[in-house]
């Protein structure tokens, strides 16, 4: 299989973290979009493990033991895997 098939299988596999299922472990892949460099600074950072605790307009997440709480267009630049 060649290296871009096996990056857009990857890519496919993604989902958004205001897409994500309540409940669940999932690992950072990518953040996008424009306020990427925001979202190091609160701690979200690729390869890391983040568990989504509650939805709604303002979703709230895990993080290296920390509660936040995102908007969903924040969420939406997050792109997450199952862990």
């Amino acid at each position: 299989m060649s290296l871009a098939k096996a990056n857009d299988l990857q890519a496919d596999s993604l989902l958004s973290l205001s897409q994500a299922k309540v409940g669940c472990d999932f690992q950072i892949k990518l953040l996008t979009g424009p306020a990427c460099d925001e979202l190091r600074d609160l701690g979200f950072c690729e390869t890391l493990q983040v568990r989504k605790l509650a939805d709604g307009r303002n979703l709230i997440c895990s993080v290296c033991g920390t509660r936040l709480a995102l908007s969903r267009e924040l969420a939406a630049q997050v792109m997450v895997a199952v862990a």
